[in-house]
């Protein structure tokens, strides 16, 4: 599969091999190229998954996992996109179970595939604003909107710290629920003040001793 690839590409492709299973980089012309060599000449005729990865600042990674199910050989193709006009070719001629897949990625990653038959959100609600996986979304929900229940998860009623003073991991330090407001980050600790004497206290009773069983006549009257 390697020699084929590297035949079919020359310096175009980057080929590496790593645990039994190939990786192959090639450009964004040569997506779709790939897909359809691998499809019909390397036997690759099951299509497992395909998704992005946020690689900043240059853009985006395109990744799709084939197989061979014949000689059981797995193949990792992968393209680069770019951050400021992310579009790739679909590759729903090709493998049509990658419908989905790219939905999903357009979605999370904000991936335009120009040719797809259906490229409309997949998960999240309508309405929603942003891509989830790129790096630089804030994940502000816990900031913006408070815990519904009446405590924190985790909290007793012993007077416990809230966990709405932990800012929620990607939020910037400037970010808050109103303008110009830090998002609120929990301070250190108070130390415990030091323990007082001990308080006396009556000693517990004693236990209860059983009462003594009935003893047994051996006189024969009873």
């Amino acid at each position: 599969m390697r020699a084929a690839i590297e035949e079919r590409y020359g310096s175009r492709a980057e080929v590496s091999e790593s645990f039994g299973e190939i990786t192959v980089d090639v450009g964004a012309d040569d997506w779709i190229d790939l897909l359809t060599f691998a499809r019909d000449d390397l036997g690759c005729a099951f299509f497992d998954w395909l998704t992005g990865v946020d690689d900043p600042p240059d853009g985006f990674s395109v990744v799709a996992h084939l197989f061979d199910p014949v000689r059981h050989a797995h193949l990792l193709a992968r393209t680069r996109v770019p951050r400021e006009d992310p579009r790739l070719a679909s590759a729903t001629g090709v493998y049509r179970g990658a419908d989905w897949h790219e939905r999903e990625t357009f979605e999370m990653f904000g991936v335009i595939f120009e040719g797809h038959p259906h490229l409309v959100p997949l998960l999240l609600p309508d309405g929603f604003e942003g891509y989830p996986l790129r790096k630089d979304f804030v994940l502000a929900a816990r900031v913006a909107k408070p815990w519904p229940g009446a405590k924190e998860p985790g909290e007793s009623g012993q007077g416990s710290p809230s966990r709405r003073k932990t800012a929620p991991p990607g939020v910037p330090a400037d970010w808050g629920p109103s303008a110009g407001t830090p998002a609120p980050v929990r301070g250190p600790r108070a130390p415990r003040p030091p323990a007082g004497p001990a308080e006396a206290s009556p000693p517990p009773p004693p236990p209860e001793r059983p009462a003594p069983a009935p003893e047994r006549r051996e006189d024969g009257d009873g």
